[in-house]
Formats: structure tokens, C-alpha cells, sequence
């Protein structure tokens, strides 16, 4: 018995057409006693936005707000993680720094890798843990380094490599509890905390 196949219908791509993208949707609203995973940009779910090294600090903001965000992973051609940049990193005082330090001329000749966090200075929370963490547990630990963002990791089974699994966002939990958090000036205790979030 042989089978038939219909060949499928095609037509010409419309103009103006885009792509559909991965995307999470987190809970609008969390407490501070909620598990940690709803306020975890988890990029088994969404796409990381990632730059290389060399890419001018001018490319690397454009693409933060190309794409809403205000960290990129630094990679290189093997998709090895070399560090990461912020927003704050690039529109802040490093760069004039390094500037200084280089004697360098204009800021064009600043590129991504001179003001990253290096890989080997970046402190990572493992999956497992925040797995019984709560949303406070988050906040704690942002305000204790006095960071915006905090990378979880796990451990990819075929290759037993650490592998960055999501970002916690200081300004995303922020919007999700209802406050602006801002990590140099986050309330100094829990009851601080929640009698912001009681106004």
C-alpha cells in the first residue's frame, strides 16, 4: 500500500514580517514570601541577549534597548560566557575610567571587554537553591551584594558544564512587588521592606 502525500500550500513571505521569540510570563504581582522561580527570568524559556567582547559600548547599549534589557551576556564565538555588562557598567563611570586609564581619545575606542564583570569575578546562585528560596530570600541577597541583577546557575547533564539557567533583575522584582528597588538604597530590614510595600 503506498501512501499519498499532498505537498503543503505556500505563498510569498508578507512584508513587514517578524519572528515569533520564546517568551515567559511571570506572575504581575508577588510577595515577598512567594517561591523565587516567579520572579526568575529563567532562559530555559527565554533567549539570552548576548554580545561579544570587541562590540563597541555604543552596540551593546543599542542592543539593550533594542531588546529591553539592562545586562548582556558577554560570549565568545563557542558561546562560552567571558563575563557580562550592564546598563549601569556602560552608561556610568567606567567607562570614563578606563578612558583615563588607556588615554584613550574617544569613547568609540572603549569596547565591551575593557569594562565587563569577567567571568571570574562573577558570584553565581545555584538552581537548587532558589528552587526553595523565596522572592524576600531574593531581595536579601541582591541588597547583601549591593547588585541590580544575580545569575542562577545549573549543570547541564550531557556535559556536566555549569550553565547559566536565568537572571534575577532587581528593577523586575521590583515592578512585581509593586516598588522601585534600587540595591544602594534597598529598605534595611524585612519590616522597612514591607511597610514600602504596604503603601
Amino acid at each position: 500500500m503506498t501512501a499519498s502525500y499532498t505537498p503543503l500550500p505556500a505563498t510569498t513571505l508578507a512584508p513587514g514580517s517578524s519572528f515569533h521569540r520564546p517568551t515567559q510570563i511571570l506572575p504581575e504581582r508577588v510577595t515577598l514570601d512567594d517561591p523565587a522561580i516567579n520572579v526568575l527570568t529563567d532562559l530555559a524559556k527565554v533567549t539570552a541577549v548576548t554580545i561579544g567582547p570587541t562590540a563597541t559600548l555604543k552596540d551593546a547599549n543599542a542592543k539593550m534597548i533594542n531588546n529591553r534589557v539592562r545586562l548582556l551576556l558577554v560570549i565568545d564565538s563557542e558561546n562560552t560566557v567571558l563575563g557580562l555588562i550592564t546598563a549601569t557598567d556602560i552608561l556610568g563611570e567606567k567607562p570614563m575610567r578606563y578612558m583615563q586609564m588607556v588615554n584613550a581619545r574617544s569613547p568609540d575606542e572603549v569596547l565591551v571587554r575593557d569594562i565587563m564583570t569577567p567571568r571570574q569575578t562573577l558570584e553565581v546562585i545555584q538552581m537548587v537553591d532558589v528552587e526553595k528560596a523565596t522572592v524576600g530570600d531574593v531581595v536579601a541577597s541582591l541588597r547583601r551584594e549591593g547588585r541590580q541583577h544575580a545569575l542562577v546557575v545549573d549543570i547541564d547533564e550531557d556535559s556536566m558544564n555549569q550553565m547559566i539557567r536565568g537572571i534575577f533583575s532587581a528593577s523586575q522584582i521590583g515592578r512585581q512587588l509593586g516598588i522601585k528597588i534600587e540595591t544602594a538604597e534597598i529598605a534595611k530590614t524585612f519590616a522597612e521592606l514591607e511597610a514600602a510595600l504596604s503603601v
